[in-house]
């Protein structure tokens, strides 16, 4: 594949989009956050301001087989986009549930991700859709796009984890071909704090964890699914207590990107299932280590119950699901 160029991409779309507000669901709205008086979650406002036109085009049931799928660009209801499919109050509305799914320090870039990730063209807009309805305790809101899937349980804002279904994020906001310091990209900031976690690995442990095979393929059926042996790298059943627990704190910094009630789930989630010691991590070395620094741009940390799997060559999209 050639290299291309975000401003490359973005230039024609430029001519069309000049003049026009940013869309409503493109823009962080924090004064719709957790506002006085409210007595329903975000989802469940925006699920109850629903036609029964709109729900039969975007409500799916618990146990659909969609809700299982993750792509690094697809749409859960492709032919039903939120500017084309909503009111004005109800994009606003699905954007202030996005927000909420975030920390605020990262609302901003996250947005713009999702922004120049459409390339200026109304048919890359994000979709959005329910599993279930308010009487099923699984009840789901997804967000759905280009580099984007994100997912809440539609009963509340307090943020309760991903419900053991995937997620993704992914970016490149300048070129296909990310330079290795990555600029300018949203979720860079995770390759940083994974790579302090190595520094703090012995030598012999570095050696273990750079993996001598390909990572992971990127096909939907196959980027999570979870092995139950024959993991590369290192297990996480050689690291001290103190490594281990260090472990843990860097995946919650790493989610430091998410609200803090789904970040507090997750890893009380991956704690009480003790799963570290059955977790590995692995990073790897040649074309997948950017300008061959030994910062690792490409890395996975998987076992038996979970898969997070972070590439970051030609540039980043990362994987995450923990079944729960």
């Amino acid at each position: 594949m050639r290299n291309i160029n975000r401003r490359e991409l973005l230039k024609h779309a430029s001519v069309a989009t000049a003049g026009l507000s940013l869309p409503v669901w493109g823009r962080t709205m924090p004064s719709a956050l957790g506002e006085p008086g409210q007595t329903s979650s975000l989802p469940r406002q925006l699920y109850d301001s629903l036609s029964d036109e709109q729900r039969e085009k975007i409500c799916l049931p618990c146990e659909h087989a969609r809700r299982q799928f993750i792509s690094n660009w697809w749409y859960i209801h492709p032919e039903h986009r939120i500017p084309d499919t909503f009111s004005v109050e109800q994009q606003e509305l699905i954007q202030s549930i996005f927000d909420s799914l975030h920390n605020p320090e990262h609302r901003a870039a996250v947005n713009d991700q999702v922004l120049v990730d459409q390339y200026g063209q109304s048919k890359n807009a994000p979709s959005i859709g329910f599993f279930g309805t308010p009487a099923d305790e699984d009840f789901e809101f997804i967000y759905t796009g280009h580099h984007v899937t994100r997912r809440c349980n539609a009963h509340t804002d307090a943020g309760v984890g991903f419900g053991g279904r995937p997620i993704f994020y992914g970016h490149f906001p300048k070129d296909f071909h990310e330079t290795k310091d990555h600029p300018g990209n949203a979720y860079w900031y995770q390759g940083k704090i994974f790579n302090e976690f190595v520094r703090e690995l012995d030598g012999k442990q570095q050696g273990q964890a750079l993996a001598k095979r390909s990572p992971r393929p990127e096909k939907p059926d196959a980027v999570i699914r979870k092995r139950k042996v024959d993991f590369p790298g290192l297990a996480g059943a050689e690291l001290s207590p103190d490594q281990q627990g260090l472990l843990l704190q860097t995946m919650g910094k790493m989610l430091g990107m998410f609200r803090s009630g789904d970040v507090s789930a997750t890893l009380d989630t991956i704690s009480r299932q003790e799963m570290i010691p059955r977790l590995s991590i692995s990073y790897y070395d040649g074309k997948y280590d950017i300008g061959s620094d030994r910062v690792w741009d490409t890395w996975q940390i998987e076992g038996p119950d979970m898969v997070w799997y972070f590439r970051g060559e030609p540039h980043i999209h990362s994987y995450f699901h923990v079944k729960t």
